[in-house]
């Protein structure tokens, strides 16, 4: 260090910002769609609205959670980022918006390029899983801040849709069918819980290979979220159009599929009506944790459930399975009952 001192002596490498900038900007030009004008180069990017007669923005914010626990115990850092645009455009997916662009915000202590860059490809292959372009971003170096060897990823999604074909719930009707899409696991969520019982008080590796996963549980725990985004947009064009969406996270099915249900209705999942996934039978076996937080914590198998008329579910089903999933019927809405949403 010398007697002048420089921000790089304070901490801040800004050649290696420059760097990581270079290492990130085929990625990011890969998500670019046709609406986009400007990107990366500017100071804010410039995206158009073509193809709507009377468009609505529609924008949610997300993180990863203590989820980035793991990747920083692995130093693995590529599939982190398709978590982030997964938990952002999912949730706005659920208003009946076409996601159109994404930024990320990634705050870290020491930033080192390669480690940026690969979480930037991860944020890149989940905006063109969801058809939106990462439009910008920030890499913040706050020395001091954080610890060494870990960071925060945020993200930031806008979508569009016409004005009269919003998902708000409010058409939802007794008799409605309930139609579920199954989840990757566990997704972005209960983090913290899965942590205390198997890290914590199990004691179990990362890379122990539970006989029930058939992997090494590190790997199940960094399995990416599921993005369902492009293929919602694609039954929301193609129609007929839901009457509530809901994106299973934080909560669990009971506290998510409640929120699209008006008053006076009860939905009614049924439990055996989808697969479980192992992982979630693991966390409940080792930890000793009692099935009513399971099901408030995780989403124990199902990462998206749609409130349909009755009406309209087999070409629902049907649109669904054209655009690449595996739709269930999970339940149904009935008048009165205690409201909200009942497991059974």
């Amino acid at each position: 260090m010398s007697d002048r001192p420089t921000y790089r002596d304070a901490g801040v490498d800004i050649e290696a910002a420059e760097r990581a900038v270079e290492l990130m900007k085929a990625a990011v030009a890969s998500t670019h769609t046709p609406n986009v004008i400007t990107g990366l180069s500017d100071f804010g990017g410039i995206i158009g609205l073509q193809g709507y007669a009377d468009p609505v923005l529609v924008a949610g914010t997300d993180s990863v959670g203590t989820k980035l626990k793991i990747a920083f115990a692995l130093d693995r850092h590529d599939t982190i980022g398709r978590d982030c645009v997964a938990m952002c455009v999912d949730d706005i997916a659920c208003q009946g918006a076409r996601p159109l662009l994404f930024l990320d915000y990634i705050g870290i202590g020491r930033l080192i390029p390669e480690v940026v860059a690969q979480i930037v490809e991860g944020v890149a292959e989940g905006c063109r899983l969801a058809g939106c372009a990462l439009l910008g971003g920030e890499t913040a170096e706050l020395p001091g801040f954080y610890a060494e060897g870990e960071y925060d990823l945020v993200g930031f999604a806008v979508g569009a849709a016409e004005r009269g074909a919003v998902i708000d719930g409010a058409g939802v009707a007794a008799g409605d069918v309930l139609v579920g899409l199954p989840s990757s696991g566990l997704h972005s969520n209960g983090y913290s819980l899965v942590r205390h019982v198997l890290l914590d008080r199990a004691q179990m590796p990362l890379d122990d290979e539970p006989p029930e996963l058939g992997r090494a549980l590190g790997e199940e725990l960094l399995e990416p979220t599921r993005i369902y985004a492009a293929s919602l947009v694609r039954l929301f064009r193609e129609g007929p159009l839901p009457q509530a969406v809901m994106h299973i996270t934080g909560g669990g099915i009971p506290r998510n599929v409640a929120r699209g249900v008006p008053e006076g209705l009860t939905a009614r999942v049924d439990m055996s009506s989808f697969e479980r996934p192992p992982i979630f039978d693991l966390i409940q076996r080792v930890g000793g944790v009692a099935e009513e937080e399971m099901r408030r914590t995780f989403n124990l198998g199902l990462g998206m459930v749609l409130a349909v008329a009755e009406a309209d579910a087999d070409a629902v089903l049907s649109a669904l399975r054209e655009a690449g999933e595996e739709p269930l019927v999970v339940g149904d809405v009935r008048a009165g009952g205690p409201g909200g949403c009942v497991l059974q």
